[in-house]
């Protein structure tokens, strides 16, 4: 019998080394082939290989369209790796941690342009996914007002972030984050430095109101925005986990990948600013 075609194909070498960069932050090409010290064909090639086996994604950058930004799907390599285990042998099959909040001491700074959608959205969706333990915050490069649709998005997901203003970043000058997350192509350019420095992750995410249109054209997409930013905060979640565990500080109950997710039944709560 034949290994898994999950196996075949992140197991070579350089695919493997490309998955890894790619669970620590979306990446240019050009990035890749600066990390990797590869010729920038073959790491193109291999790219195409893992995106045609459905274990990475591409977008168009909106800070400059002849530069593409690559995702790696994380649930899709879960499922895939975890079929993989099951092939084997039943007892192999994977089982997720047990639920529970992250217990580190973390803090994360989300940006975005305007403040107004993604970066407060990811703020909210952090804070309720991680309880006290991982302090959260958020700033854009060019502040405008909270949109009415991250509002409704995350009063779906039991949050009020309605009394929420949007800030610039030089609000936050001096002030020391564990990581920094840039949700915007745009915003990439321009990340001010912070001091540490923080470790620096970009989540090439569109605008879901860049469509234009009326709010309930653009809702949709801010559904999905709340999904993927549940997704892959619970994935950043588990990383910041196991360095916490790495550095020796105790991590009792750490949350597993995107399974922390699931928000209290019941109620609105008001998220913390």
């Amino acid at each position: 019998m034949a290994p898994p075609g999950f196996l075949r194909l992140a197991g070579h070498p350089l695919r493997w080394r490309l998955l890894s960069e790619l669970a620590r932050s979306d990446r240019q090409v050009r990035e890749l082939k600066a990390l990797l010290d590869q010729p920038q064909n073959l790491v193109s090639y291999h790219l195409s290989r893992l995106r045609a086996g459905g274990l990475v994604t591409t977008r168009r950058s909106s800070a400059d369209g002849r530069d593409a930004y690559y995702s790696i799907d994380l649930v899709r390599c879960g499922e895939l790796l975890t079929a993989a285990g099951a092939a084997l042998h039943p007892g192999l099959r994977f089982r997720p941690p047990d639920d529970g909040p992250v217990r580190v001491r973390a803090s994360v700074l989300f940006l975005c342009t305007g403040n107004g959608a993604r970066s407060q959205m990811a703020q909210a969706i952090c804070e309720q996914m991680a309880g006290e333990a991982v302090t959260a915050a958020s700033a854009g490069s060019h502040p405008k007002p909270l949109h009415p649709n991250a509002v409704r998005a995350m009063r779906e997901h039991g949050i009020d972030i309605s009394s929420r203003q949007s800030r610039h970043f030089s609000a936050l000058a001096g002030q020391r984050f564990d990581y920094a997350v840039s949700l915007c192509d745009r915003v990439r350019e321009v990340c001010p430095d912070f001091p540490g420095p923080p470790q620096l992750v970009h989540w090439s995410i569109p605008d879901p109101a860049a469509a234009g249109g009326a709010d309930a054209e653009t809702y949709p997409a801010f559904r999905a925005l709340a999904a993927d930013l549940e997704t892959r905060i619970g994935f950043l979640l588990s990383r910041i986990a196991a360095r916490a565990q790495q550095a020796g500080q105790p991590v009792p109950g750490a949350a597993g990948g995107p399974a922390s997710a699931r928000h209290p039944a019941g109620g609105t709560r008001t998220a913390g600013r």
